[in-house]
This record gives structure tokens, C-alpha cells and sequence, in this order.
């Protein structure tokens, strides 16, 4: 009954070792620079994480691609030829067309293999709160949950899972398209931080603009003290762009609020190009998003 795989993508941040612990299969997406092109190994083999953020420090430029059908379908099919079941967990549909290649491919195979299910579910989530996702689908699979009751518990969970974060860089939110040159100008004599989470489409939206790093970090555990789910017991991920010092402090705030697990990881190379060092990220189940 509980013979299935959880398949997610790289944007989940999670380490190698928190991957292997978890037994999740992660497809592994592309990201370049003007000159080459990289696949975002968790494990960093072709560009590790501090050589990333040093390089964007530098001025490199770098932009991404999503996860193509074809590459969905030859790993699907990998464990479908196992005789395994596949619970798909995909980066938000509100940020990427990553959930319409899986459905893509879904519907490929889904004929050739009548007798394996194929399941999917748009995170609507980025980053570590798609990995979150992720950690609470393998423990539900752990505890020996069967597929169709692991995926509506996760469907079920999705928008409850908050995410907070700041920036240090807007001008990579500049690039993106999150803020208009006039802003970005403003924000920056300002010093203003900008305080942002992901809604219920899964977009990026601007919520605070605080004054200096330690009010946008203090905005953040306020939002997860005003809205998390205090009934039940906590696993709290937060993921940085190489700025682990900040990292570890929200972490010590975090843990003199809330009696909890807290879990820091990096942010990779694949959010990390849109979102730029310095970025900080919390996640944690909430009463709404």
C-alpha cells in the first residue's frame, strides 16, 4: 500500500544529507551564466553555493529553466518500471511552469501505466516551504500513510504553510519584475527592507517595508508568532542566501518563542538567482498563509 515514491525539484533547497534522510527523489533543475550552464546538484557538485553567491556579488548574472516534461517523464518512469506509485510535490505554479510540465507528463504515461497512480500536487510554495512540504510528505509515508491519504493531507496543508522573508538586494526584485525602478531607487536611500511572503496563488507579494535588517528580521518572527499553529508540534525551516550569521539569529529568536524543531538550510542556486544574497526565508504551518 505504501510502496511510493515522493518526487519533487531542487527549488526545495533541502540538503543532500536532509534528502537522503527523508528517502525523496529530487530532479535537479538547470540554471546559467552568460558563459556556462550548471545543473543545481543539491549537493553543489558542479557550483557549490558560496561559489554562487560569490559570483552574483561579483556582478555575474545568472537565470534559470524549468523542469521540462521529458525530463519529469524519464525520471516517472525510472519507478514506475519499479512498480512504484509517484506522489509529485512541484514548485509553485504561481512562480514557474514547472507543475505544467509534471501535468504534461502525467498525462503521457498515464495510459502505459493503468496500474500505477500518478499524483500531483502544486505546491504553490518556493524554496524551503515546497521542501517543508516535502518533509511532512515523507513523514507522513513514514508513519504509513497511503498515497491518496498523504496526498490530500498535503493538498489539505499547502496553505497553511506560511512563508516570510527579506532581502538584502532588491535590486534582484528590481530584475524580477517585484518592484519598479522608481521603488527600488526609494527603497534603497531609504535603507528600507522589504518584508515579503507567498500568497495563496503562490506569488511573491510585498507586505512591510521596515527600516534596517534587524526590524525586517523582527517583522518576520512577529508574523509567524501572530499566525502559527500553536496545537500542534512544530518542524521550522529557515533557508538563507549565504548569510548564515542572520540565519542562526532568527533561529535563537525563533527558539525562545516556540518550543519547536528548527532546521536551517540554503537557499540554492535556482531561487538564489532571483532572489539575490542575503535573503532570509521562514516556513512553518500556520492557521493561514
Amino acid at each position: 500500500m505504501n510502496d511510493y515514491v515522493i518526487i519533487t525539484e531542487s527549488t526545495t533547497d533541502l540538503s543532500q544529507e536532509l534528502i537522503d534522510e527523508l528517502g525523496l527523489v529530487v530532479i535537479p533543475m538547470t540554471f546559467k551564466s552568460d558563459d556556462r550552464e550548471y545543473i543545481n546538484y543539491p549537493d553543489g557538485r558542479e557550483l557549490s553555493n558560496k561559489d554562487f553567491y560569490e559570483a552574483e556579488r561579483k556582478g555575474v548574472q545568472f537565470t534559470t529553466a524549468q523542469v521540462t516534461p521529458n525530463d519529469f517523464a524519464n525520471v516517472f518512469r525510472t519507478y514506475l518500471d519499479m512498480g512504484k506509485d509517484i506522489l509529485a510535490i512541484c514548485f509553485s505554479s504561481g512562480l514557474s511552469g514547472t507543475v505544467n510540465s509534471a501535468h504534461l507528463a502525467i498525462e503521457d504515461l498515464k495510459d502505459e501505466y493503468k496500474d500505477r497512480k500518478i499524483l500531483m500536487v502544486d505546491s504553490l510554495c518556493a524554496s524551503m516551504g515546497e521542501g517543508l512540504l516535502a518533509y511532512y510528505a515523507s513523514k507522513n509515508r513514514e508513519k504509513g500513510m497511503s498515497i491518496l491519504d498523504n496526498h490530500d493531507a498535503i493538498e489539505n496543508m499547502k496553505l497553511k504553510l506560511a512563508h516570510w522573508f527579506t532581502v538584502s538586494d532588491i535590486d534582484f526584485l528590481k530584475r524580477g519584475g517585484r518592484l519598479s525602478n522608481a521603488s527600488a531607487f526609494v527603497a534603497k536611500a531609504l535603507r528600507i527592507n522589504p518584508v515579503l511572503h507567498v500568497d495563496n496563488e503562490g506569488h511573491l507579494v510585498s507586505r512591510f517595508k521596515k527600516i534596517g535588517r534587524k526590524s525586517a528580521i523582527k517583522e518576520i518572527l512577529n508574523q509567524m508568532l501572530d499566525t502559527i499553529d500553536v496545537t500542534i508540534k512544530q518542524t521550522i525551516f529557515i533557508s538563507h542566501g549565504d548569510c548564515e550569521e542572520d540565519a542562526q539569529y532568527l533561529a535563537s529568536l525563533v527558539k525562545k518563542e516556540i518550543d519547536a524543531d528548527v532546521i536551517i538550510g540554503e537557499i540554492g542556486p535556482v531561487i538564489g538567482a532571483h532572489s539575490g544574497p542575503g535573503t532570509l526565508a521562514l516556513f512553518f504551518i500556520a492557521s493561514h498563509r
